[in-house]
C-alpha cells in the first residue's frame, strides 16, 4: 500500500496568538494516505508563499521579513541550523534529486538569485536581473533550467549547469553570454507574477506555466521563448498546481475557490497546447470548471498540490484549514486539517511503498553552511580559466557500493552507458583514443605499452623530479633569507630598547644630582652617607649592566 505525505508551513500573524494556539509550531509533516494524521511538527518558523523546500533529509524554510533560512533535520526531528544571508530571501526551491545532496536556489528582495550547494557550502550570486523582488522559483525535472518570476512582471530563464560551472566564459568574449546572467527573458505578463511551474514530463513537449496578477495564466515553450497559450481568468490567481501527467493545471483564488485549466480539448487528438489551431487566440475556462467551498465563509488559497494518482486536489487556505477536492467529480470533498494559522505552502512528498525501490546513492546527514569568503563568485575571472579550489570538499555519506573487481568489465560499461544521462567518461575517452589512432595511422599503429613511450615517460618523470628538487631548493633558500631577516630585525629592536633604557637611567641620575644640589643650597639635611653609599653602589651596578648590554649588542 502506498503512503503519501505532505509538508505544510504557516505564517505567524500574531506571536501571542501563535504561542497560545499552536505552541510556536510553524511546519507540519502530515500523512495523507492511507490514514490522514499529523506525523511531525517543527517549531520557530513563519514563511511567506513559495518559501519552503524539502529534500529526503531536510526541510528549508525562508523566514518572513527576515534574511535567514531555518534548516530542519527530518531524521533527528529538530532544527539543525539558522543560516543568515546578506539580504531578505523572498522564495526558494530545491534543485537536485530528492534523495541527493542538491542545491538550494534562493530568490532575493534585490532581484538576484543565490545558489547554495548543500554538501560543499559553495555560495554563488547572480546578477540583479529583476528590477523588483523575486516572488517564485521553479526547477525543471532534468535540473538544467531555473525559472524565476518577479514583481516586475518578467520571467527569467537560467541555465543551472552554467551557474554551477567552475569555469566561466571570459568577459571579453562577445560570442559567449555573460557569466551569472539569464538565458532569456519572458515578458508577456503585465503584473506581478505569483507562481511558476515546469511540466513533470521532460522532452520536446515540455512546457512551463505561470500565473500573475493580470488575471492570466500563460503556458510557455521555454526552450524557444514563445507562448503556447494564454488563459484569461476571472480573478487574480495566487498559486498553481500541475496534474502529474501534465493534462491540466489548477489555480487558487482569493475567495477560496479553485479552477481547473484543462489542456486537452474535447474531440481533439492533439494536445491542446501544441495544436496550432488552438494557439492563436486566448481562451477563458468555463465557469463550471471553477469549484467553490461549501458555506459563505471563505479565505484565500495560498497553496495547491495534487495527489500521486491525480484524483485529489489539496488546498491550503488563509484561515489555517487544508481542504481536499475531488478532481473527477469537480467539487469540494472534505476538510483534511486545521493548523489555525494561515497556510502558505504545501509540498507533496514522493509516495512510499513501491515494491522495487532503488536504494539512494548517497545521504546528506547535515548541510554545510555557505562559505562566503571562499566560494563567493570564485569563478568570475577575466580570462575564463579557473581551477577548482583546494578546499572545495563534498560532505555526504555514500550508500551504494563500488563495482567489485569480479564484475565483468563489459557488464559494468553497459550499466554505465544505460544509466548515464548522456555519455559516460569511459566511452568518451575510448572514442577520443580511436579518433587519435585513426589520425595517426599514416605513421603506424599506436602501442601504448611500447618502449618509446616508456622512455618518454621516464624522461618526463625525471625532468619533473628535477623541477621539483629545484623548487624545493628555492623554497629552502627563501625560508633561510626570511629567518635571517627576522633575526636581524629582532637584534635591532633589542639594541634600540637597550639604548632607550640607558638614556632613561642617565636622565634620572642627572635629575637626582640636581635635586641634591638644590637641597644643599636651601639648607636642607642631606641624606645620610649610608643612603649615598647604597645609591652609588646601585649606580655602579647599572653602569656594569649597561656595559654588559653594550658588549652583547656589539657581539
Amino acid at each position: 500500500m502506498l503512503t503519501e505525505s505532505f509538508v505544510a508551513s504557516t505564517r505567524t500573524v500574531d506571536r501571542k496568538a501563535q504561542a497560545t494556539a499552536t505552541k510556536d509550531i510553524g511546519i507540519h509533516l502530515h500523512d495523507f494516505r492511507p490514514i490522514p494524521s499529523l506525523k511531525t511538527s517543527f517549531k520557530k518558523s513563519s514563511t511567506q508563499p513559495n518559501c519552503l523546500a524539502v529534500s529526503a533529509t531536510h526541510i528549508f524554510a525562508a523566514q518572513a521579513d527576515k534574511s535567514v533560512i531555518h534548516v530542519y533535520n527530518r531524521e533527528r526531528g529538530n532544527q539543525e541550523a539558522v543560516v543568515p544571508f546578506q539580504e531578505k530571501i523572498t522564495c526558494l526551491a530545491h534543485a537536485g534529486y530528492y534523495h541527493g545532496a542538491g542545491t538550494l536556489v534562493l530568490g532575493t528582495q534585490g532581484g538576484s538569485l543565490i545558489l547554495w550547494e548543500l554538501a560543499t557550502g559553495r555560495h554563488i550570486s547572480t546578477s540583479q536581473s529583476h528590477l523588483q523582488p523575486v516572488t517564485c522559483l521553479a526547477v525543471d525535472p532534468t535540473f538544467n533550467f531555473i525559472l524565476s518570476g518577479s514583481s516586475d512582471s518578467n520571467l527569467q530563464l537560467w541555465s543551472l549547469p552554467s551557474l554551477l560551472s567552475i569555469s566561466q566564459p571570459s568577459h571579453n568574449d562577445p560570442s559567449q553570454p555573460l557569466p551569472f546572467s539569464p538565458v532569456r527573458t519572458l515578458t508577456n505578463h503585465r503584473a506581478a507574477i505569483n507562481a511558476v511551474l515546469f511540466a513533470h514530463i521532460p522532452g520536446q513537449t515540455s512546457f512551463a506555466i505561470s500565473a500573475a496578477d493580470d488575471q492570466t495564466c500563460i503556458v510557455w515553450d521555454y526552450a524557444n521563448g514563445t507562448v503556447l497559450h494564454t488563459y484569461l481568468l476571472s480573478d487574480n490567481p495566487l498559486c498553481l498546481a500541475l496534474d502529474p501527467a501534465d493534462r491540466a493545471a489548477y489555480t487558487g483564488f482569493p475567495d477560496g475557490s479553485v479552477q481547473i485549466i484543462n489542456f486537452y480539448k474535447p474531440n481533439h487528438l492533439l494536445h491542446g497546447l501544441f495544436d496550432p489551431s488552438q494557439q492563436s487566440a486566448p481562451t477563458q475556462p468555463p465557469r463550471l470548471d471553477r469549484w467553490h467551498l461549501h458555506g459563505p465563509l471563505s479565505s484565500p488559497v495560498h497553496a495547491l498540490q495534487v495527489s500521486y494518482d491525480s484524483t485529489t486536489l489539496i488546498s491550503g487556505h488563509g484561515d489555517g484549514k487544508v481542504h481536499t477536492w475531488d478532481t473527477a467529480k469537480g467539487k469540494y470533498s472534505a476538510q483534511l486539517a486545521d493548523f489555525i494559522l494561515p497556510v502558505t505552502n504545501l509540498l507533496m512528498l514522493p509516495p512510499l511503498g513501491f515494491p522495487s525501490t532503488q536504494t539512494p546513492n548517497l545521504k546528506l546527514h547535515g548541510v554545510v553552511k555557505p562559505r562566503y569568503e571562499t566560494f563567493h563568485n570564485m569563478n568570475t575571472g577575466s580570462n575564463g580559466d579557473t581551477s577548482i579550489p583546494v578546499n572545495y570538499s563534498f560532505t555526504a555519506q555514500l550508500l551504494s557500493t563500488l563495482p567489485s573487481q569480479n564484475t565483468p568489465s563489459g557488464l559494468a560499461d553497459l550499466d554505465a552507458a544505460m544509466t548515464h544521462p548522456s555519455f559516460p567518461d569511459c566511452i568518451l575517452e575510448e572514442g577520443i583514443a580511436e579518433l587519435r589512432a585513426m589520425n595517426n595511422r599514416s605513421s603506424g599503429p599506436l602501442h601504448p605499452d611500447s618502449m618509446d613511450q616508456d622512455d618518454a615517460l621516464r624522461t618526463e618523470n625525471k625532468n619533473l623530479k628535477l623541477q621539483l628538487d629545484d623548487a624545493l631548493r628555492r623554497q629552502r633558500e627563501a625560508i633561510t633569507e626570511v629567518l635571517e631577516y627576522d633575526q636581524q630585525s629582532l637584534r635591532r629592536r633589542e639594541e634600540e630598547s637597550i639604548k632607550k633604557a640607558r638614556k632613561k637611567r642617565r636622565r634620572i641620575r642627572k635629575m637626582e644630582a640636581e635635586e641634591r644640589r638644590r637641597k644643599v643650597v636651601m639648607g636642607e639635611v642631606v641624606e645620610s652617607a649610608r643612603e649615598n653609599g647604597v645609591k652609588e653602589a646601585q649606580d655602579e651596578t647599572d653602569e656594569d649592566l649597561s656595559s654588559d648590554t653594550d658588549e652583547l649588542s656589539s657581539d
